[in-house]
């Protein structure tokens, strides 16, 4: 075979390869100081279920298993009777002030992702503030090429974003008061 031909073989598979790439995972990152003392933030945010007290969108916890590794949760989402995300705790360290989770049933609707897992972290200044980190990882909600515009990456990184936003911006609000 003639070496364009190769030439012209390999760089077609190489196109092909790389218009098939599926979607790659995404990341959220969003961080809030407090101007109050990490252990105070801390126990309000500590319970895997007291985020029902704290983010504005939950209306409704359920839980199982308190804080324990495998411990799960149902969100309500909006209004009582609304949508439910369902989660599961993956890591707790109290000493640390993080733990760990991953959503295993979500409303796209809602929230457009797959294989989301995230970190919450409540960080000590040692002035008597604080920084809490919201950070995840997640896939968008359409696992193939071309997805619908509210099953995209965008759509994806928006949700997680003013999720994210939403409740550190609370959660500041009713520690420092």
């Amino acid at each position: 075979m003639p070496r364009k031909a190769i030439l012209c073989a390999l760089l077609a598979c190489v196109s092909f390869a790389a218009s098939a790439h599926g979607p790659s995972r995404q990341k959220v990152v969003e961080t809030v100081t407090i101007n109050a003392p990490a252990a105070k933030v801390w126990a309000m945010v500590a319970d895997f279920c007291s985020i029902k007290d704290w983010h504005p969108g939950v209306v409704e916890c359920t839980g199982e298993g308190g804080n324990a590794v495998g411990a799960t949760r149902v969100l309500t989402i909006g209004e009582p009777g609304g949508p439910q995300i369902h989660e599961e705790l993956l890591k707790y360290d109290p000493e640390g002030m993080t733990y760990k989770y991953k959503i295993t049933q979500t409303v796209m609707d809602v929230l457009p992702v797959t294989t989301y897992s995230s970190f919450f972290t409540v960080k000590d200044n040692g002035d008597d503030t604080s920084t809490v980190e919201w950070k995840g990882g997640f896939y968008r909600g359409h696992p193939n090429n071309d997805p619908p515009p509210e099953q995209n990456d965008e759509a994806a990184v928006k949700a997680v974003t003013a999720t994210y936003q939403g409740g550190l911006a609370e959660l500041k609000k009713l520690a420092e008061q």
